[in-house]
């Protein structure tokens, strides 16, 4: 499947949920989507769970 394809299915399912459960409801599915995004790259590979929990790099800022 195309990320087009993906794209234009997760925007129906918003849409559905906005018109059909109200706000509340979008903004619950697009913070599930989200976290399935997340938790899909994961598991593929592309992002190491180190990424999220890696602190900021003092050093490179002036001060």
């Amino acid at each position: 499947m195309s990320m087009a394809v993906a794209g234009m299915l997760a925007g129906m399912a918003l849409g559905f949920a906005g018109y059909f459960g109200g706000f509340g409801a979008f903004l619950l599915v697009a913070a599930l989507g989200a976290v399935g995004f997340v938790a899909g790259r994961l598991l593929d590979g592309d992002l190491a769970p180190g990424e999220f929990l890696r602190g900021r790099d003092r050093g490179d800022r002036p001060r």
